[in-house]
């Protein structure tokens, strides 16, 4: 099998050729209206197609919210999403449709999470949690390589935090205001200190660090008592800020509070940096094309 997949994202989209990390043949290009991205798309796929690669199905991992209900009307639509013009474009439709392959679509974040499960950072456990940190705040569970789904896909982002002592930001989020995407976003760090995270040098860096280890511990804690899952996976622009991974262990044994008091959840191993990087999200695309294949 050979499969085709697409990491839509709010700022770009990446179309690749191939079966994992390894072998995958990229194109990136910008996010614009929907009718002319999805245009891009298909020009893709077609032209590859045309000069002789075989593709057996496409996978989208895509921004959202989505709907995932395959016996809902509006399967496979982008939903309420802030992206202008984004709301209700039927993603996987208009692909499947324009290809004539079979498509199979969810969050990036759960792509992200199944593509580390595979072949990153938690390749050697049953269970884990992928959460991107950047212009927003995403997160999936994969259990035995199976996204996790309700109602909707999980929100990870969205969810209650404590606030850390001393800070007075009152979240940036457009729904919630400060959940944890709206306080620990790139754009929730750049507002309060008038430049991105990564351009901060001493004690504004170390005040950064302070509050990304803080807010994203206060969400694990929520996510640990929740799914339990055995691994944490943090990727996207803020999980590479130096020394910020050390700060988000101690923290989250400060939220957790000794409760359940497990060992491994003490250890180096539970909170870790992604594996995959930016193949992560095109990656996790081409295990969708595949479970396309399998008939899920």
């Amino acid at each position: 099998m050979a499969y085709g997949g697409i990491e839509a994202g709010g700022t770009k989209f990446v179309c690749g050729v191939g079966t994992g990390p390894h072998d995958v043949v990229v194109e990136r290009f910008p996010t614009r209206d929907p009718g002319s991205t999805l245009a891009d798309v298909i020009e893709f796929f077609t032209h590859r197609m045309r000069h002789g690669d075989r593709i057996d199905a496409v996978g989208v991992a895509s921004f959202g919210p989505l709907e995932l209900r395959p016996d809902r009307p509006a399967f496979g639509r982008i939903t309420r999403t802030p992206k202008p013009g984004w709301s209700g474009v039927d993603m996987a439709g208009s692909i499947a449709d324009a290809l004539e392959l079979p498509v199979v679509i969810d969050t990036d974040v759960d792509g992200a999470a199944l593509a580390e499960a595979r072949w990153g950072a938690s390749r050697d456990v049953r269970s884990s949690i992928y959460l991107t940190v950047g212009t927003g705040i995403g997160g999936g569970a994969a259990v035995d390589g199976e996204p996790i789904h309700g109602l909707v896909h999980p929100e990870m982002g969205h969810v209650a935090v404590d606030r850390a002592a001393g800070d007075a930001f009152e979240g940036r989020c457009r729904f919630h205001g400060d959940c944890l995407e709206g306080m620990a976003s790139g754009p929730a760090i750049a507002d309060r200190f008038g430049a991105p995270a990564q351009a901060l040098a001493g004690a504004d860096l170390e005040e950064a660090r302070r509050l990304v280890a803080w807010y994203l511990a206060s969400g694990i804690r929520s996510f640990v008592y929740v799914f339990a899952p055995e691994r944490i996976v943090i990727g996207g622009g803020l999980s590479r800020l130096p020394g910020v991974f050390p700060r988000i262990r101690v923290a989250l044994m400060d939220r957790l509070g000794g409760y359940p008091g497990l060992v491994e959840q003490s250890r180096v191993g539970f909170v870790v940096p992604a594996e995959l990087g930016d193949l992560a999200g095109i990656s996790g695309a081409l295990l969708l094309a595949e479970r396309a294949c399998r008939g899920r």
